[in-house]
Order: C-alpha cells, then sequence, then structure tokens
C-alpha cells in the first residue's frame, strides 16, 4: 500500500498549504521563535528557512520525478529536518548561535511524531535516516573513510535522496558559501555513482562479506570473505509488549533461549536495580552454548545500537552467526497489551524506552527481519 503524506504537493500545483501545516504539526510553531546565526542563515528564524527548504525541494524537477511516496518521503524529511533546533538552540556571549546535538534529537522527535501519526514502518524509518544522515553530502569528504560512508548509509536510505535533501537545505538558506555547498553535492553524487550506491544500496558478494565490511576495519567491498560462522545466535529486538516471547514460541520452539527477563526474576533482581549480575550470569550461559557450537536465542530488549554491538562483538568472537529480529506494533496496541502483562512496565518507563529506541539496522548483523504488526493504516 502507497503511503502518500497528506499535505505533500500532488499533481500540477507545487504549492503548498503552510497555514494547514502549521495548524496540524504543532511542532513547527517554535521553529518561528527559534534564530540562528546570520553568517550561515541569513534568511532568517528556522521556520523560515524550513519553509523554503521544502519551496526548493518541491520545485526540483528530480524530486517531481520521483513516485508519490518517494516524493511524501522527502518531504515529510524536509519539513521536519530542523525539528530539533529549538531544543539545542544556545546564543552565545558573544552573539553566536549553535544547535549542537540538533540533528539527534530531530531524529528522536521525528521517530515519534510519525509513529504517533501511523505512518507505515519503512516510511517512517527511511524519512528519519533522511533526517540523520541530509548533511552527509556536505561534510561525507571529512568522514575518516569516506568510501564507507556512502556505501554504509546505502544500505538504509537512498543516496540519490539524501542529495535531493541537501540541495534542497543549501537553496533554502542565504549563506555566502552557497556555490561551494552545491558543488560538494556534485561530487557527493559523482562519488556515489563510481562506488556503486547512489540510487541504490551497494551490493555485495554475501550476507558475511557484508557483515565483515561493515565490522572491521579497512576492509574492501569487493572482497568475497570466507563464512567461517557454524552457529547462529537469534538476537531480539523491541520494546516490552511488541511480541518478542510469543515470536520466540512460534519460530523458534527448538532452540535454547536466554531470557534476560526470566534470569532476572529467578535472581531475585528488582528492574530498578543494578542489571550488571544478571547480564554477566546471560554471557556466561551464552559462552557456555557458544563453547559447544549451539544456536540459541538470546531475549531482551536491545533497543540501544550500542549495546547491541557490544552484544555482537562477544558472539562472534565465537564465529557466530548473527541473525536480529525487531518487533513493533501501533504505540497504542503496545500500551494496551501492557496493561494487561503480568508484569507491567510503567508506562513513563515506556515512553523513556522509545525516545531512546535505536532501530536495527541491516550493516549490524548477518541477517535483519522487521516484524511489524498491528500498524495504524
Amino acid at each position: 500500500m502507497t503511503w502518500i503524506f497528506p499535505h505533500c504537493p500532488t499533481g500540477d500545483s507545487l504549492s503548498i498549504d503552510w497555514s494547514v501545516l502549521e495548524r496540524e504539526f504543532d511542532c513547527l510553531a517554535q521553529l518561528a521563535d527559534c534564530p540562528q546565526d546570520k553568517r550561515f542563515h541569513a534568511e532568517g528564524d528556522v521556520l523560515t528557512h524550513t519553509r523554503l527548504v521544502c519551496e526548493a525541494l518541491v520545485n526540483l524537477s528530480e524530486w517531481q520525478m520521483l513516485p508519490e511516496q518517494k516524493r511524501s518521503i522527502l518531504f515529510a524529511a524536509a519539513l521536519l529536518h530542523d525539528i530539533g533546533k529549538p531544543s539545542t538552540t544556545e546564543i552565545e556571549e558573544d552573539g553566536t548561535i549553535s544547535s549542537k546535538g540538533h540533528v539527534l534529537q530531530g531524529v528522536r522527535m521525528t521517530q515519534q511524531i510519525l509513529w504517533d501519526l501511523g505512518v507505515p514502518f519503512h516510511c517512517r524509518e527511511e524519512v528519519v535516516n533522511l533526517v540523520r544522515y541530509g548533511s552527509l553530502p556536505l561534510w561525507f569528504w571529512d568522514k575518516p573513510n569516506p568510501e564507507k560512508a556512502v556505501i554504509q548509509v546505502s544500505q538504509f536510505v537512498g543516496c540519490d535522496m539524501l542529495a535531493m535533501l541537501a540541495e534542497a537545505d543549501v537553496k533554502g538558506r542565504c549563506c555566502s558559501d552557497r556555490d561551494v555547498l552545491l558543488e560538494r553535492i556534485d561530487f557527493f553524487r559523482e562519488f556515489c555513482r563510481e562506488n556503486d550506491c547512489f540510487d541504490q544500496p551497494r551490493s555485495f558478494l554475501s550476507p558475511h562479506s557484508r557483515f565483515v565490511y561493515f565490522h572491521k576495519e579497512n576492509a574492501d567491498p569487493n572482497y568475497h570473505a570466507y563464512d567461517d560462522t557454524h552457529f547462529q545466535v537469534t538476537m531480539m529486538s523491541g520494546l516490552p509488549g511488541s511480541g518478542k516471547d510469543t515470536w520466540i514460541k512460534e519460530n523458534c520452539s527448538d532452540l535454547k533461549v536466554i531470557s534476560l527477563d526470566e534470569l532476572r526474576r529467578s535472581m531475585g533482581v528488582e528492574p530498578t536495580e543494578n542489571q550488571g549480575i544478571v547480564a554477566n550470569r546471560a554471557k556466561a550461559i551464552a559462552k557456555e552454548y557458544m563453547r559447544n557450537g549451539e544456536s540459541f536465542v538470546w531475549n531482551a530488549t536491545n533497543i540501544n545500537r550500542q549495546l547491541r554491538d557490544i552484544l555482537i562483538r562477544l558472539f562472534t568472537s565465537y564465529q557466530a552467526r548473527i541473525r536480529i529480529v525487531y518487533l513493533e506494533t501501533a504505540w497504542e496496541e503496545l500500551l494496551q497489551r501492557n496493561k494487561t502483562r503480568v508484569h507491567k512496565v510503567p508506562e513513563k518507563v515506556l515512553y523513556k524506552m522509545r525516545n531512546r529506541l535505536d532501530v536495527p539496522r541491516i550493516t549490524e548483523a548477518h541477517e535483519v527481519e522487521w516484524v511489524i504488526s498491528a500498524t495504524r493504516k
């Protein structure tokens, strides 16, 4: 089913109804009161910039030729790309204005706004990644490994889409280096084409070759890595109430399961207490399974990417193949399920967990499954 952003310009009309958008998206009102440094944004406040970016986007011929859903995704990203600035903007004593951390804040806010609107999962995450990496076309050459930076991003968002968003962002501002920035975006386009990742994800010779490339320093994307894995760890991921236990019973009934919740209860450790002893016990059990070459399921929320990375490094040190299964349901459904759980999670804790959620990416594992249910249409 095609998702269409309700107020995205369609057909021959490229006009944007800002009165409707600002009425339906309360967060936009805050942008009008958020100043910007005139050296980089002489056009004015963040709302003025956002309007100019959206108008520049819909006037790009490349955007107009996209399928309707892709146009909607890009328009939503342009609308929300600076949504994190009001809460991160600071005016220094010398009058300079900075918004450190606004991208990450914007990513969190965008994910929650679109989740609450019931935007389909893959469309939502594409918008989120456009917001997260929207400035990459301007700064990719400053990365320690520009090739890896663009190849990695291509796995979960189109570099052609990023280029369009960045071009609209530059055209929607008044700054002295505008032409230089537009040249950088053209360079980004050519660099991505050279690396076969401009309008599609860079392909790899095997899932294991892809995994090795993203987990090894200075790896070659053309290298066909020998697959030395000999058992599999299935890592569950998802908020409490997303259906992880049910999924395991229906799909992995023949495997041993290491459940941190069950360990916590059997050890008499409260959720509010230090969880180190529980994690260490779980890792000890996992090491025993891995020494024997046994496949198993690691059942926990695993919503933080850094935590997943630590566990994945442990598992792969025993030559495990990594499979991540992420589960998600509509927010209202999740809250309702939580009310009927034997071990309820306080709602304020659920909201905090959602705010910290890092949806797993294909670059993290050999295989990633996104199991999305009960999503509103």
